[in-house]
């Protein structure tokens, strides 16, 4: 069987599950697709060991780990906890209460990965909210859309804004100080949208009782990953590669007397590391066939070279197959765009945006909803009606935007 159709088969079958989330008639889900269609690749020929072992993105891969490990030591030190309960301790009326949980959240998803963020958030704003006796319905559906959202700002907002940092060398102040307004525009839309699907609810003049929950804090680490995490982000500004900058703050972290290791290495999503690196070499794969050079003959059809294109079309596929496989998808046709950096950023904020028009759009919501169940109900519904016109208006806002400012 010739290569390319080998490559062909393996690419369908890796993007099937990655888009239905399992394997039909197996148990396989979305990692263990990207692994076995990257050692498939290579098993067949399509790719030597040396192509497959290339194909791998690792600054991309040193990114997530060692920003992992940052966020994994500011959790263990009570921080993440510690900010979101001040928030919500001094938020006193409903819709202030609604905007405390978006603007933390959202600040929060933009310097570290908004899943964590979901982690973190979500039992503190559903306790908070059941304990005032309140709907924790819009509360909920505010971290799920605020953490996408945020995450819009930096190259270390989520998963994706990460490989396209790594992969198009655009530096962390370029991109933050590019997509930064868009991230704010949109957290604004999702407060005005919440406000107003939930107006009875939170339109209620009534004062907030002060709900006053007791935070452990470890003084010593929260001191030392707050000053690493710092010097970090100053780096990241400073142009310093993010990848080097977060593998440096990863392990001065990882120097200490008071933390097990095991504690921090608990925390550190080794699938989504294993889902990356299989994925570069799948993709490796697909792009050695003839197909590639048709898919981009195809989107120069669809004229992707504009920045309104290239948004919708980013923002439909996301919602296919996930977002960090759409990116990986979309690669050869930006990388042939005239304007390359601004393809790159119009893919980081569509296909990031594109995570709030359904329940299943981003592994955040579903972190939401999974973290609330058996306390509060989400339905398909009840996040749509939120979360599709929000995705309108802020893939329409930021594809204005970069269009106005590039």
């Amino acid at each position: 069987m010739p290569h390319e159709l080998i490559a062909l088969l393996i690419f369908a079958g890796t993007y099937l599950t990655l888009a239905t989330g399992s394997f039909p008639g197996l148990r396989v889900d979305r990692t263990g697709a990207a692994v076995i269609g990257a050692g498939l690749m290579a098993g067949f020929g399509v790719l030597s060991f040396e192509e497959a072992v290339k194909a791998v993105d690792f600054p991309t891969i040193v990114l997530l780990f060692g920003t992992m490990i940052v966020v994994a030591n500011l959790r263990l030190s009570g921080f993440f906890d510690w900010v979101g309960e001040q928030a919500l301790e001094h938020a006193h009326r409903p819709l202030t209460l609604l905007a405390a949980v978006i603007g933390v959240t959202g600040v929060l998803s933009a310097l570290f990965v908004n899943d964590t963020m979901c982690l973190v958030m979500t039992p503190l704003v559903l306790e908070t909210a059941l304990a005032l006796g309140l709907n924790p319905v819009p509360y909920l559906l505010a971290v799920a859309m605020a953490s996408n959202a945020g995450s819009v700002a930096a190259i270390t907002g989520n998963p994706q804004n990460m490989m396209i940092g790594s992969m198009s060398g655009i530096s962390y102040a370029a991109f933050t100080g590019a997509l930064a307004p868009v991230a704010l525009a949109s957290l604004a839309m999702t407060w005005a949208l919440l406000a107003w699907v939930y107006r009875v609810e939170l339109g209620a003049r009534k004062v907030l009782p002060d709900v006053k929950k007791a935070v452990p804090v470890d003084q010593v680490l929260l001191w030392k990953s707050l000053t690493v995490t710092a010097g970090m982000i100053a780096f990241f500004f400073a142009g310093w590669p993010v990848s080097k900058a977060a593998l440096f703050a990863g392990a001065i972290l990882l120097i200490t007397r008071r933390v097990h290791p095991e504690d921090v290495y608990r925390q550190i999503d080794f699938p989504l590391l294993a889902l990356f690196t299989g994925l570069f070499i799948v993709v490796a794969g697909f792009e050695k066939t003839r197909v590639e050079e048709e898919l981009v003959t195809w989107a120069r059809g669809l004229r992707l070279e504009r920045i309104g294109m290239l948004s919708f079309a980013s923002t439909a596929v996301s919602n296919i197959v996930s977002n960090v496989p759409a990116v990986l998808l979309f690669r050869p046709v930006v990388r042939r765009l005239a304007d390359v950096e601004t393809g790159w950023l119009t893919l980081a904020m569509s296909s990031t945006l594109a995570g709030n028009l359904t329940l299943v759009g981003s592994v955040a919501n579903l972190i939401v909803v999974e973290r609330a169940r058996g306390k509060a109900s989400i339905g398909f519904w009840e996040y749509f009606r939120v979360g599709a016109p929000l995705t309108l208006l802020s893939v329409t806002f930021g594809a204005v935007w970069l269009w106005w400012t590039r």
